[in-house]
């Protein structure tokens, strides 16, 4: 699953539901290539009835395959915890040891961030435009390397859920720590940005 240079990601829908799941697909054919599911612990489901679900710590467990009760299925998880104008979101293997983080800019139109790997180095910025759901992968030196884009879900959807489908797409393929940064940060933009 690490070896890819684009995945779909697609909310899972619910009413009234308090931890996000969404699958990992393959463009193209739709096969599942993995799932992400969000564990947040019960005091902050709690909390989510009284405050705003983007302040609140969250972990999200991402899994290949489809099976997330299997722990050797797991290959990465990434954790933020309580944030009020910053949000740093760490990038953690299988084992829990720090793979990176993600740190988002103080003020920005339409949202930024910054992946940086395990010793600090800046892999990527993520760059959002003012008008909503589309996200640029940049260099240091401000080159695109990939972009998050929005897929329609349809009116229904649209109009009366939360949930959303979107892609993820490298220009290069990546290597597999590159590829989970990059994967974890196309997840995290739901999870600084865009969930209420």
């Amino acid at each position: 699953m690490l070896s890819r240079k684009t995945y779909f990601i697609r909310e899972h829908v619910g009413l009234f539901k308090l931890s996000d799941t969404y699958d990992i697909l393959d463009p193209e054919t739709h096969e599942q290539l993995g799932i992400a599911k969000e564990k947040p612990g019960t005091f902050v489901h709690i909390f989510r009835f009284l405050m705003e679900k983007r302040h609140l710590p969250t972990k999200i467990f991402v899994y290949e395959g489809s099976d997330f009760e299997d722990p050797s299925k797991l290959l990465f998880s990434i954790q933020r915890g309580f944030t009020f104008l910053r949000s740093k979101v760490d990038i953690c293997d299988a084992n829990g040891v720090v793979l990176g983080w993600l740190k988002n800019k103080l003020f920005s139109i339409g949202g930024a961030f910054y992946v940086y790997d395990s010793s600090g180095n800046e892999v990527a910025f993520v760059q959002g435009n003012w008008v909503g759901w589309t996200f640029k992968f940049l260099d240091r030196d401000q080159n695109e390397i990939g972009t998050i884009t929005k897929k329609w879900a349809g009116v229904g959807k649209e109009m009366f859920t939360s949930a959303d489908n979107y892609i993820i797409a490298l220009n290069d393929e990546p290597s597999p720590a590159k590829a989970i940064l990059m994967l974890a940060a196309g997840l995290a933009v739901d999870i600084i940005y865009k969930e209420k």
